[in-house]
């Protein structure tokens, strides 16, 4: 349902309630206490002159969890002397949706514009995107939409093109460093007051630990703050207090969004370039994070073939064996035969030769001329005397090298280069030599 500004927590003020977490308590109130995201927001950058001025329009902000995306929206409602409403997408339907945008209608006629922050929009439907259309092109609402997601996927393409979509990035160690400092120090909404110490190593592995979200951070720092008595009237926290107050490092990844696709084309692109370790480190967060390794076998089955292909026909071999393997152990043992295939296909000579020379004769196929089998190639079973099928064929052991010249496609067509690397070299080896003596024998190239 609808909240108004009264009402919604998410824009509460930060002297509102001291039982809140430090996480709340600690939420920027200006663009000076807002840590992070200079790419967007840095001095002279759209999104910071927008906030600014004071004349906002309506955007999406997308990012990882505890990037700042809720704590700027804040910012900005209070920077447009506007009334804020916000709808969760969880929970609204339709019905919430027009409600909220009748009252902003009625609103707006009497002088007082609306601010409607839409928490995680991608949980919106067709429907109840479409539902926020005419008024924001009107401009009736200014809307905010706050997601985890590409908005691109995530986002119907006609809001989305309403509105500037703004991206979020988890925040650096040095961002997160400063903001546990001031919670530190603050004595109104942080734990100054506490008069809290961490050693240099606790102090590291909330950081580490933290994955970039500020919100991690700070609820976990209140805990190990909280949970440290006080000795001298001070409260030291170590690292055993740090390492339970944040026990499992935050690993960034949903298998339904942007990062399923940028994962799985990282451990890809870090196979062909033949960086074993990278494939492993790419390879290694994704089972972390519970991808199936059905899907990442998969992949690297078709890295095999694509991208070592004949410089080492065994990395196929090898890759095959490895997704059956997957699928008949199952995590957690499946991760050894992946590694193993995963570092034999990235330490592997590279060639794509197969790969393009396939795709030129299915180009040839569509594009090319029409080519009918010849006689002595079509099958002499059933049709060698009545029609004359294979008659005239040359069976190439027969001959000396078992190869002999004869005309195998009509119009003949050159679509495999073989490479240089690895075994490749010896099939180009053997392969000029027998164009160079079909061509000494005067029979043409095919």
């Amino acid at each position: 349902m609808p909240q108004d500004s009264a009402q919604n927590e998410l824009f509460q003020s930060a002297a509102a309630s001291d039982r809140r977490p430090l996480a709340a308590r600690m939420a920027p109130q200006t663009l000076d206490e807002f840590f992070g995201q200079e790419k967007i927001l840095g001095p002279g950058r759209m999104l910071r002159r927008l906030v600014e001025s004071g004349k906002f329009s309506s955007a999406v902000f997308f990012g990882p969890p505890g990037c700042g995306k809720t704590g700027l929206a804040a910012i900005v409602s209070k920077s447009i002397d506007a009334k804020v409403t916000s709808l969760n997408a969880v929970a609204a339907g339709v019905a919430d949706i027009k409600k909220a945008l009748d009252a902003a209608r009625y609103d707006l006629s009497l002088g007082k514009p609306t601010l409607l922050v839409v928490d995680e929009i991608h949980h919106f439907n067709r429907s109840q995107q479409d539902a926020l259309l005419p008024a924001v092109e009107r401009g009736e609402v200014m809307m905010i939409g706050l997601t985890t997601e590409n908005p691109s996927f995530s986002v119907n393409a006609a809001l989305l093109s309403r509105v500037t979509a703004f991206e979020f990035e988890p925040l650096s160690e040095d961002d997160l460093k400063r903001l546990m400092d001031r919670a530190l120090k603050d004595e109104t909404r942080g734990l100054g007051a506490l008069k809290a110490e961490l050693s240099p190593e606790a102090a590291k592995h909330l950081l580490r630990f933290s994955g970039g979200d500020a919100r991690r951070l700070l609820n976990s720092l209140e805990l190990a703050v909280l949970s440290t008595a006080p000795v001298s009237g001070r409260r030291r926290v170590g690292l055993e207090v740090a390492e339970e107050s944040i026990q499992r490092r935050q690993i960034r990844y949903d298998k339904k969004s942007d990062d399923h696709y940028d994962h799985i084309s990282a451990f890809i692109k870090s196979m062909r370039g033949s960086d074993p370790d990278a494939a492993l480190y790419w390879m290694a967060k994704m089972l972390a994070a519970g991808e199936d390794p059905r899907f990442i076998a998969r992949r690297a089955l078709i890295c095999a073939a694509e991208d070592v292909g004949l410089a080492d026909f065994r990395a196929l071999l090898i890759a095959d064996a490895a997704f059956r393997a997957v699928e008949s152990l199952g995590m957690p043992e499946a991760r050894i035969p992946l590694a193993e295939a995963v570092v034999y296909i990235a330490s592997a000579p590279k060639s794509n030769s197969a790969y393009l020379a396939v795709d030129a004769a299915l180009s040839e196929v569509k594009n090319g001329a029409r080519r009918e089998v010849p006689l002595h190639l079509r099958d002499a079973n059933m049709d060698a005397e009545s029609r004359g099928h294979g008659a005239g064929y040359k069976y190439p052991h027969d001959y000396p090298g078992h190869h002999v010249a004869q005309n195998y496609m009509p119009d003949p067509a050159k679509f495999y280069e073989p490479g240089s690397l690895g075994g490749e070299a010896e099939i180009k080896k053997r392969l000029e030599a027998l164009r160079a003596r079909i061509k000494e024998d005067g029979h043409g190239e095919g």
